[in-house]
């Protein structure tokens, strides 16, 4: 029985610092969930957000899967993709999204109490997975919920991870499904980058093992692994257009709208000329300019990227989702590997034909399992995306039986799937024509999405 009292739900908050940031947000508790990993998880808030109404046949359900720092309110970070007559039609959907475990934005995260300890768990908290969080979601939207099928399942960059692993765990329930920006498995690359901003935070001298406390926080190191991770969210073009070689005191105009971060902060000014505030660490070193002014606008306006997130997250939550990504591979839902036997949404082990080959190698497995998806699937990429090769977009297309490739014209790299709006709702407006054609009306067009410069305003939090 799942339960939902408030005054759980506020104890279970009481050292979350952050889940006061999401506003539209419900929260259900899970009694208890076990983890792949093996260990179990009691007393699990997740929270969510819904918008639209769900139908008497309870098959209208579309789930938005978000990106790394993101969380449930989807109006925040692709609002002009929701709303009456959009391509989140919340006239004729029920759009639900649910936080992922170990962000700090109301679902089970290092900043949730352990009932066990009295104190929250900090770096205690155990290894989650991609996998881990659409189960959970799933005892969520359908098991309490009452969601019979779901009729699109999307997201982008992690949330693209989420979109695929629901429709392999659950292809009963999961009827079309777009992952965006992603990888049916992280690559080395991707890996590297993670090991990278990890290391950042394990090195500022206040990580302290992860026992830190608010008052001394390790926000150095959160806010170099952030300054990292959005070098890999934009591209070399979009760097140039933005900055060039200009200097602060020639680029301190307010930023247009179109200035939106990955990540989904909203960017308002270049304004931080004096560097990161949260170094813990001062260095008489003249050489040493970490806090001395910055002379060009890139570095001012990296600077104040990591000034921004380290004041709406938490480096333990960071760690865990970095974590998480690394974990993601679909190859996993192959039966040659059992560590999934009894747990609810395995795989049906007889798409995979009769193969019992022991010599059956990685790839093989990859390209079976890509192949045991039957749903309609839109595959979308960008071709300058930073993180996640275009390579791996394609390859998804290719394998997955009824997949079609789309590309997003973007000179934005991997932050494309949110700032370019009025591609992405063409192309999902189009998709959910042709293959949920029982949602259709005459009413449906792209006119009622605003233009991209004006609606950036809504990305607020993201990948």
């Amino acid at each position: 029985m799942v339960v939902n009292k408030q005054a759980e739900v506020e104890e279970l908050y009481k050292y979350n610092h952050l889940v006061g940031r999401v506003e539209n947000r419900n929260t259900i508790i899970i009694p208890e969930f076990e983890l792949e990993c093996g260990e179990t998880l009691y007393s699990v808030p997740v929270a969510y957000s819904a918008f639209g109404e769900l139908n008497e046949a309870k098959d209208n359900c579309i789930v938005v899967c978000h990106a790394f720092s993101g969380n449930s309110d989807v109006s925040e970070w692709w609002g002009p993709l929701l709303g009456s007559g959009k391509a989140f039609d919340t006239d004729k959907f029920f759009v639900i999204c649910c936080n992922v475990l170990g962000a700090p934005y109301g679902t089970a995260s290092p900043l949730t109490l352990d009932k066990r300890t009295g104190k929250n768990y900090g770096p205690t908290f155990p290894l989650t997975s991609v996998r881990d969080d659409v189960r959970l979601h799933k005892r969520v939207i359908v098991d309490e919920l009452g969601v019979k099928e779901i009729a699109l399942v999307i997201g982008g960059s992690m949330g693209g991870m989420q979109a695929l692993e629901w429709a392999f765990t659950y292809k009963d329930i999961v009827k079309t499904f777009v992952p965006m920006a992603t990888s049916g498995r992280h690559s080395a690359w991707g890996i590297s980058w993670g090991e990278m901003q990890r290391q950042a935070i394990y090195g500022d001298q206040n990580y302290n093992n992860g026992y830190y406390t608010m008052d001394k926080k390790p926000d150095h190191g959160l806010s170099t692994a952030r300054i990292a991770g959005m070098l890999t969210y934009r591209s070399f073009e979009s760097a140039h257009r933005k900055f060039g070689r200009k200097t602060q005191g020639r680029h301190l105009k307010r930023l247009n709208a179109r200035e939106t971060t990955s990540e989904g902060d909203k960017e308002t000014t270049t304004k931080a000329t004096n560097g990161t505030k949260t170094n813990s660490n001062p260095n008489t070193n003249p050489n040493d300019d970490r806090d001395a002014p910055t002379i060009y606008s890139a570095q001012g306006y990296l600077r104040y990227q990591g000034e921004k997130f380290v004041d709406r997250y938490d480096a333990n939550c960071f760690l865990a989702i970095s974590k998480k990504l690394d974990t993601h591979d679909l190859t996993y839902h192959h039966p040659k590997f059992n560590y999934l036997d009894g747990q609810e949404g395995t795989s049906d082990n007889t798409t995979f034909g009769a193969e019992d080959d022991e010599e059956l190698d990685e790839e093989e497995m990859y390209k079976q399992v890509l192949a045991s998806a039957q749903q309609p699937c839109m595959v979308v990429g960008i071709e300058n995306d930073g993180i996640f090769s275009i390579k791996e977009q394609y390859e998804l297309a290719k394998y997955i039986p009824n997949a079609k490739m789309e590309l997003l014209s973007s000179t934005e790299g991997h932050d494309g799937f949110l700032l370019e709006v009025k591609q992405v709702s063409r192309m999902l407006k189009r998709f959910i024509r042709e293959n949920l054609p029982k949602f259709n009306s005459d009413e449906d067009s792209d006119s009622s999405i605003c233009s991209a410069e004006s609606s950036m305003s809504y990305l607020m939090y993201s990948k």
